[in-house]
């Protein structure tokens, strides 16, 4: 049996009178790359930003790594935010001189490897970037990362087909090489489903479905059939 590395229970997360998060029973299995599929508002989000301690749960229990996310933690987890905007005053140089200096983990030639094959040259100013080339950069600089837990809220969110393309192979050749647990939130299921083993489906703030992928397929169809019955 795999161990846990993220578990969640009867979690919940209250803003004012509205539960983003309510009743939230998740167990994240070691090594595992997980989908984090929902529509808008369901609370993919907000339990990635509790899985790095940046929110904390009004009720529930959550463990993430084998303890209480705080600071500590979040220095063994490269977490990549929707329409993440780290460095719009660097060059591409710039911004990996300073990850080497910020971030725990951070290796520097995985990051030009990733950043040569992603086509981003060292005296790119980020300020100006496309959409493309932004997410582009802000993946690399969490791939380059050597941490026991990767999240990654809508990396593909807004790019164009051909940089989707790019970041998805990296993807793969990033999870081949390493050891490490993914999670990540898509819309993009049709282009993603063959990276994942295992996912979370969410509805109004609760985990609706999970499972092994190869089992919820035999179950159920395809990650995209699925997504259909639930949401459709």
């Amino acid at each position: 049996m795999s161990k846990v590395v993220i578990q969640a229970d009867d979690v919940f997360k209250k803003y004012g009178s509205r539960n983003a998060i309510q009743h939230l029973n998740v167990s994240i299995p070691e090594f595992s790359v997980t989908a984090i599929l929902g529509p808008n508002g369901a609370g993919k989000s907000t339990f990635m930003r509790m899985i790095t301690g940046m929110v904390k749960p009004s009720a529930g229990n959550l463990t993430v790594l084998d303890q209480t996310p705080a600071w500590e933690v979040n220095r063994s987890i490269a977490y990549l935010p929707d329409r993440a905007r780290w460095y719009g005053n660097h060059r591409v140089g710039q911004a990996i001189e300073w990850a080497t200096n910020l971030h725990p983990g951070f290796n520097a030639e995985r990051a030009w490897e990733l950043m040569k094959s992603f086509g981003l040259d060292a005296a790119t100013p980020v300020e100006g970037m496309s959409r493309g080339q932004e997410a582009r950069l802000m993946l690399a600089l969490c791939l380059a990362r050597d941490v026991p837990l990767l999240v990654l809220d809508e990396p593909f969110s807004g790019i164009d087909m051909i940089s989707r393309e790019k970041i998805i192979a990296a993807l793969i050749d990033s999870f081949s090489e390493r050891q490490q647990t993914v999670l990540i939130s898509t819309h993009e299921i049709a282009e993603t489903e063959s990276l994942f083993d295992h996912a979370v489906f969410f509805q109004e703030g609760t985990a609706v479905l999970s499972g092994d992928v190869e089992r919820l397929r035999a179950e159920r169809g395809s990650m995209q059939n699925i997504y259909r019955q639930l949401y459709g």
